[in-house]
């Protein structure tokens, strides 16, 4: 998701002022695979202090009510009487996103090797290997992240939904072909086993808690990483001799990279 305004809610000031440019590259870079619908932020009447929590740590939204939510998401219908609307918000599927970035780059030049390839060979080496340096960088730690993706034809949702809850607020995002992505996890630990029967329940329960129609969807796919972070959860770039580190993006990895790339081009050509 490229969502500046409500990553506010947990981090520093930066993240958001750094994602809001990020958010304007991809819409000027590869506005192809950019959604710009905005971002929906709901509670159960159970939790609606959450909701008021929510929006005073984040800017940028307004407050709607039932028959605004509806005409948003008319499948969300009479479930929620209030939410946040951040409208400026978007989102894009990340794996599509790789391909594109990818193809782009070897249209302009770049070339890409198998590990192993001689680092003498080189004048400048970029290291972003992210979590491959848990115990190479001190200051590194790992944060475990778990994901479902599950497939219904029975509602339709054009945006990010993110469920407030006390404990563990979740998102639901849409993607192609009637396929929804549930997450995530923020775990303190860098064990990169399958996803827990816990965490499987809460998404099924958060999905549910969306729209009953979920119930009946398919799972198609559980995934999980572990995320590099440092002690401020904030990304870091820094250079010693030919050697660029780029790394702990914590949960920011596709809002923050354009402006932390735009650093260590910055680094690279001094």
């Amino acid at each position: 998701m490229l969502a500046p305004y409500c990553e506010r809610e947990s981090s520093e000031p930066i993240v958001e002022d750094l994602g809001i440019q990020g958010l304007q590259w991809w819409k000027e870079i590869l506005p192809e695979i950019v959604i710009q619908k905005g971002t929906l932020v709901i509670a159960p009447t159970r939790d609606i202090t959450e909701l008021k929590r929510f929006s005073v740590r984040t800017n940028n939204h307004k407050t709607i009510e039932g028959s605004e939510i509806a005409h948003l998401e008319p499948d969300l219908a009479e479930r929620f009487n209030y939410a946040l609307f951040y409208e400026n918000e978007a989102h894009i599927d990340p794996r599509k996103a790789l391909i594109i970035l990818k193809e782009t780059l070897i249209k302009n030049g770049a070339f890409f090797a198998d590990i192993g390839v001689p680092e003498k060979n080189f004048d400048i080496i970029i290291d972003a290997t992210g979590i491959a340096r848990l115990g190479k960088d001190k200051n590194i730690r790992g944060v475990r992240g778990e994901m479902l993706l599950i497939r219904s034809t029975d509602i339709q949702i054009s945006r990010p939904i993110r469920l407030l809850h006390p404990r563990i607020p979740l998102y639901i995002v849409p993607r192609e072909d009637n396929i929804f992505m549930v997450g995530a996890t923020m775990i303190e630990s860098d064990f990169n086993g399958a996803i827990s029967a816990r965490s499987m329940m809460e998404f099924l329960n958060a999905a549910y808690t969306l729209h009953p129609a979920f119930a009946e969807a398919e799972i198609i796919e559980s995934g999980v990483g572990v995320r590099p972070c440092y002690p401020n959860n904030l990304p870091c770039v820094n250079r010693h001799g030919n050697h660029i580190s780029i790394n702990g993006f914590y949960r920011h990895g596709f809002l923050l990279s354009p402006e932390m790339a735009k650093q260590a081009v910055k680094l690279a050509l001094e």
